[in-house]
């Protein structure tokens, strides 16, 4: 400025504007990085050690940032800094093949999902790219959105938690089991009342299941972001990428999960994923279990009953009860979850496949309908799901391509091209330590327990369930023994709930018969004090006669 010849009082003023601009963004920085910046400068030691490795370097420059704060002289040095790669880049390295053979066309929702006229096919290539006139995200249009992608892609807003990356090293070697005898005492029967060796469970519970399907919780963070800024069309957008991320996790799973005890519980405090979450078995018959996982402007709650039938060569899992998701400004989205069927139980490859039709049902502006396409014999694309989002009147403004077990992409109806697809969400790759049970990272850390964390837990938590523990470790013998024993105590599970006993830590709504937390966990895991909580998982020597208070002391 000094040499386009300005003078210094107009060089002053400006350097005051942008004093003022920069200010205001700190202070909006400021806040939300409030309840995490504690943590921040605890880690801020390991965050320089390990710069070189995993680029966190960023969250040192940003808490230095914000220690320093701004010059009030006028004069300040300003650092320039990325929080993380822009969501251009980002999606340029993620956008690759989405058919895992061949060219995959994709049509639009509206064609495939009702009567409505046909619109122009979206195609996807293996070359990564919807046609020829594919684009990244492109965000360029509005400032704010790209700052939340930008931000919030990278997971770099909070602190840096260690958790382990592979499971223990089996102790014993496994023995096969006959399938077949088993097979032949179960065709019709409900899958939960058979009884199956601890071969067929992979080292996690149910209600640690639930959790899993939070994977990817930063796209509720993403949606609660867009929202706030007004951008109520991606906010839907991002939950629609949320409900069909929690089934990623299922492809190639090919053993089933333990089945809870009445009263069996499950915690996860993740601070790095800025969230926390707890879940209960409240009811035996039916089977029912209910969660509730607290984020950053969002919560989300909901109780699940699964009726399975087992015939021979697949089974069949129908769930029945109602997702919600309520943003802090009021927004509330609901939905429930698709049939999953499993096949080839006896002869070919084992698989599963998701299908039925999702429908999000919001309270004000947008609603969204999600078809996952039942897989034909000759499917050369299986796992597709498409979808649209209709606003209140009626009319569609978006529509949703992908699978549910790699990436779902979007465009909408104001794009000046229909070919037009942007990344909503991509699956994280596999883990770098696989094991039989084909667990993601994620899904390794689930069941993890260290010593400081045992002492915080009460004892109904599925970390401390020893069949589960058993066959984690490869003590498969004592894995069996321990299953078969807490099998014969959970028989008398419904004489305990017909004796009128109650879950701990939820309770129905009256409103939509809802299992709904009630509060008091969190708290009472500070004091350690876990009154009502019985050791479920001990001998049971309790007469199913007694009233409901004495089963809980």
């Amino acid at each position: 400025m000094h040499e386009e010849g300005l003078n210094d009082a107009l060089i002053k003023d400006c350097e005051q504007i942008m004093l003022s601009e920069f200010q205001d963004y700190h202070r909006q920085l400021k806040l939300r990085y409030e309840e995490h910046f504690n943590l921040l400068g605890a880690y801020q030691k390991e965050f320089e050690e390990s710069n070189v490795e995993d680029g966190t370097a960023i969250q040192g420059s940003r808490l230095h940032l914000m220690r320093n704060g701004f010059s009030s002289s006028g004069h300040g040095k300003f650092s320039e800094y990325s929080i993380t790669e822009s969501s251009d880049d980002v999606e340029k390295h993620e956008i690759d093949e989405l058919s895992d053979e061949g060219e995959t066309s994709f049509y639009d929702a509206t064609e495939f999902l009702s009567d409505s006229v046909n619109t122009s096919p979206l195609t996807l290539s293996n070359t990564g790219h919807a046609g020829e006139n594919h684009k990244a995200e492109d965000n360029s249009c509005n400032p704010e959105m790209m700052c939340t992608e930008t931000e919030w892609n990278g997971h770099h807003l909070f602190p840096l938690t260690e958790r382990r990356d592979k499971l223990p090293e089996p102790r014993e070697k496994e023995k096969g089991v006959s399938l077949w005898s088993i097979i032949k005492d179960s065709v019709g029967k409900d899958l939960t009342r058979v009884c199956l060796p601890v071969y067929f469970n992979e080292p996690l519970s149910s209600l640690q299941k639930c959790f899993e399907e939070l994977e990817y919780s930063y796209l509720l963070d993403q949606a609660y972001h867009y929202g706030k800024m007004g951008n109520n069309l991606m906010r839907i957008l991002k939950v629609a990428a949320f409900a069909v991320s929690g089934y990623a996790s299922s492809d190639g799973r090919h053993c089933k999960p333990f089945n809870p005890l009445l009263g069996e519980t499950y915690e996860a405090d993740f601070p790095e994923k800025g969230i926390r979450f707890f879940s209960e078995k409240v009811s035996h018959h039916p089977m029912l279990i209910a969660c509730h996982c607290e984020g950053k402007g969002w919560k989300f709650w909901g109780d699940s009953n699964l009726k399975s039938k087992f015939w021979g060569q697949s089974i069949q899992l129908e769930p029945v009860g109602v997702l919600t998701l309520e943003f802090d400004d009021g927004e509330i989205f609901q939905w429930s979850k698709v049939t999953t069927t499993i096949h080839n139980l006896i002869l070919g490859k084992l698989y599963c496949n998701h299908h039925g039709t999702m429908n999000i049902r919001g309270n004000r502006e947008y609603s969204c309908s999600l078809k996952f396409k039942e897989q034909s014999f000759l499917d050369r694309s299986p796992r597709q799901v498409q979808g649209f989002v209709e606003d209140s009147l009626g009319n569609k403004v978006a529509t949703l391509i992908g699978k549910w077990n790699d990436s779902m992409y979007y465009t909408t109806n104001a794009d000046d091209s229909s070919k037009n697809l942007s990344l909503l969400w991509r699956k994280n790759k596999p883990s770098a330590n696989p094991t039989r049970y084909n667990l993601s990272s994620f899904a390794i850390t689930l069941n993890e327990l260290s010593s400081s964390l045992q002492e915080k837990l009460p004892p109904t938590d599925s970390r401390l369930r020893p069949d589960q523990r058993h066959l984690e470790n490869g003590e498969y013998e004592k894995a069996n023994t321990e299953k078969l024993r807490l099998e014969t105590r959970q028989r008398m599970s419904r004489k305990l709930q017909e004796n009128g006993w109650e879950p701990r830590w939820f309770r129905k709504d009256t409103e939509d018969g809802t299992y709904r937390y009630i509060g008091g966990y969190w708290e009472a895991r500070e004091q350690r004090k876990w009154d009502g909580c019985p050791n479920i998982f001990g001998d049971f020597s309790v007469d199913v006669n007694t009233t409901p208070s004495q089963h809980q002391t």
